[in-house]
């Protein structure tokens, strides 16, 4: 076993244990939801259903054995978050238990030797959601016909396959067992597995092999991809073959609920799988609740919906700033509001973007002390007070106080509001000189007019702009928030016109040593603060622009020997050591963090816990905490 985490922000007492596989001694009880379509004969009694070895499920504390029966509500944004039933559902390989201890879960057992070679034992007798067999042919296809097929997968297996830029060997030992060997250790491969947008290394065969050219006709196959819009079979298969994003309907699942809803609908539908792999301690097949339905809104109305009672488990598009309201209606509806605290290292970070094009700019951007001035000029108290009712962390874009790795330096440094100290470096940089406005003035002349750019997807941002515009017009700086659509959001950032942006800072606020330390490393095009350097990364030096400032390049350095140590106490050095950068450097600008999220739940549902961490990665949301445990009290 991993271990990854000893506590977390507000450890939920008394979760569920995902147990190690045992021999079904007790006797399985049916499923009401499926005795009409057993009698049928469309489905198979529960004992045939089930793997030889299910997954049992205990439980214990304040969680208890539920009961079948009924569906859960909850409201999206977009018809694409009908993926949020897998990552919701959380069935993986290996997860994260609610101590983000890793377990295998779909996986009876597996073997960790090396660092580098990575054997899987199956269930025998598990079964995809069509009742297909699930077994290591379905590695053996992702492996051979899907990942290495230049047709189906042009740039190769994914970058989580490769070690030191090499892949594995893949082996079939047997029919529930597989092994994959690195010449070098693999330290992100479980992890990858867990994640909430997992790496998925299987597919279902047997499904899928109907619209390959390798078993099925390839003429026949390209015409009907030509009737389907697609340009080849090749291409259908990609458009079918959707693990994550869940709109394929006729793709067998392992999730505990199935999409039965194809798309374009403003209504999904997930379904109980009738062979899923987890089964409580009395023998009832998970999940308890039969069905979730997914209603489409507008993402502004939802935390109105959801206080009106429209959704049954809702987290998603509510924020802090809605918990009053939310709160009000809780008796007269009666839902529950829970508040759970979020993991990122920063609920808000702001990100200077060291690789726009303007080069006077870019020089300034780069300078650490205009950096540290900047956040020296963000008074994280009073936005702390004005919109998080003094709750929040007036912290760095770091490890959060949970995390092993935590020290108060990297939370605080360059975070005391302090005009003063602000003027006084800014000056000894050279911008002395202001406009009859008072602004300081570039170095060519220009007025120092700072647009910090948003996604634009809500107020919350706007309103801490408002009070970081307050902040920095006392140091002579004047800031404009310029909203734009995600995509054009992003865009912006990775051509270099941005010069700052804001968003959530690191997806994981809760490392450990074992975990990968590249987001605090120029290693995608996704971190907002180095873009180009990034890119560089991600494409082998194909595009983008390599690192040229000394302390990207130490970080770039310390990342390349966190992926070939083996010992804890050498990556926990480097974790260290990359922290005390950030926390020296002021790459990204934390605002808050530990922002507390609304969760809001039926007031009949049972087995959520009222206190917990939200996060994405690690975490799934509510992956962690197991919704297929979730059920209704009658």
């Amino acid at each position: 076993m991993i271990r990854l985490l000893k506590k977390t922000a507000v450890v939920a007492a008394g979760l569920s244990v995902l147990v190690a596989s045992q021999a079904l001694a007790l006797s399985p009880v049916e499923t009401p939801y499926f005795k009409k379509m057993i009698a049928k004969g469309k489905i198979p009694p529960i004992a045939e259903r089930l793997p030889a070895e299910p997954k049992i499920v205990k439980f214990s504390g304040e969680r208890s054995i539920g009961q079948h029966g009924g569906n859960l509500r909850t409201l999206i944004g977009r018809s694409k978050d009908v993926r949020y039933l897998v990552v919701w559902g959380y069935a993986r390989l290996m997860g994260y238990d609610h101590n983000f201890e890793m377990h295998a879960d779909i996986l009876k057992e597996y073997k960790v030797e090396e660092g580098r070679i990575f054997t899987f034992t199956l269930r025998k007798g598990h079964k995809w959601s069509n009742g297909d067999a699930f077994t290591s042919e379905d590695f053996r296809y992702w492996w051979e016909d899907v990942a290495n097929n230049k047709s189906i997968s042009p740039s190769g297996p994914p970058v989580a396959m490769l070690a030191d830029g090499k892949l594995p060997m893949f082996e079939v030992l047997d029919e529930v067992t597989v092994r994959y060997t690195w010449d070098t250790p693999n330290p992100f491969f479980l992890s990858r597995l867990a994640g909430a947008s997992p790496l998925f290394v299987y597919r279902p065969s047997d499904y899928l092999k109907k619209f390959h050219a390798k078993y099925s006709d390839e003429t026949a196959l390209n015409k009907m991809a030509k009737e389907e819009g697609q340009r080849n079979w090749a291409a259908l298969h990609n458009r079918l073959d959707n693990m994550y994003k869940f709109n394929n309907p006729d793709q067998p699942t392992l999730q505990p609920w199935a999409n039965i809803t194809r798309p374009p609908a403003t209504r999904f539908t997930g379904r109980r799988n009738p062979f899923y792999h987890r089964i409580d301690e009395e023998g009832r097949q998970l999940p308890y609740i039969n069905k979730i339905v997914m209603n489409q809104s507008d993402g502004k109305l939802i935390p109105a919906k959801a206080g009106a009672g429209e959704s049954d488990l809702q987290a998603r598009n509510l924020a802090f700033k809605d918990f009053t309201f939310l709160k009000d209606s809780e008796e007269r509806v009666g839902y529950k509001v829970n508040l759970w605290r979020s993991a990122k290292g920063a609920h808000l970070a702001l990100y200077p973007n060291l690789n726009v094009n303007d080069p006077v700019w870019r020089k300034l951007l780069r300078t650490t002390k205009f950096r540290n001035a900047l956040s020296l000029s963000v008074d994280r108290e009073l936005i702390n007070e004005s919109l998080y009712f003094g709750l929040a962390l007036e912290h760095n874009n770091t490890a959060l106080p949970e995390s092993p790795l935590f020290k108060e330096d990297y939370a605080l440094k360059w975070t005391e509001y302090d005009p003063a100290k602000a003027n006084d470096m800014l000056d000894a940089l050279g911008l002395d000189k202001r406009d009859e406005d008072g602004i300081r003035l570039l170095p060519d002349g220009r007025p120092m007019n700072i647009i910090v750019e948003t996604a634009g997807e809500d107020t919350e941002q706007t309103d801490v702009l408002e009070l970081v515009h307050d902040g920095w017009a006392e140091v002579g700086i004047k800031l404009f928030t310029k909203p734009s659509q995600r995509e054009v959001f992003r865009n912006r950032i990775f051509s270099g016109e941005t010069l700052i942006s804001i968003w959530g800072g690191f997806e994981n606020g809760l490392p450990t040593a074992g975990m990968n330390p590249a987001e605090l490393a120029p290693t995608s095009q996704q971190s907002l603060q180095w873009p180009k350097w990034g890119q560089f990364f991600e494409t082998k030096g194909q595009a983008g622009e390599a690192p040229d400032l000394p302390k990207a390049k130490e970080l770039a350095d310390l990342n390349g020997q966190w992926l070939v140590s083996t010992d804890d106490a050498t990556r926990a050095d480097i974790w260290q050591q990359m922290l005390q950068i950030h926390a020296d450097e002021t790459f990204s600008i934390g605002i808050v963090s530990g922002v507390m999220q609304p969760v809001v739940a039926s007031g009949k549902l049972r087995n959520i816990p009222a206190e917990a961490v939200y996060n994405w990665d690690p975490g799934a949301m509510f992956g962690i905490y197991r919704p297929d445990t979730f059920y209704y009290e009658k």
